[in-house]
């Protein structure tokens, strides 16, 4: 059991403590390298999106470093 059970109660809606402990074990955000106009991944990467309270509607942001890119 990755989640273990909590007596604790959330303030605002206390059915999605769970869901606070996921989105901090795995994070908001992450940094992918690219060059030119392809994901520098590994043969067994990819980019997943999680949703752990949900279905909700969401926006992403994406933004590029042209300084460390390697871009000009």
């Amino acid at each position: 059991q990755l989640i273990p059970r909590l007596d604790y109660v959330h303030p605002h809606d206390p059915t999605h403590v769970q869901d606070h402990i996921l989105a901090t074990l795995i994070g908001p955000s992450v940094c992918i390298p690219f060059k030119g106009s392809k994901l520098k991944l590994g043969k067994w990467q990819r980019v997943v999106l999680l949703e752990f309270n949900g279905p909700a509607k969401r926006n992403l942001v994406f933004s590029f470093d042209k300084e460390n890119s390697g871009l000009k």
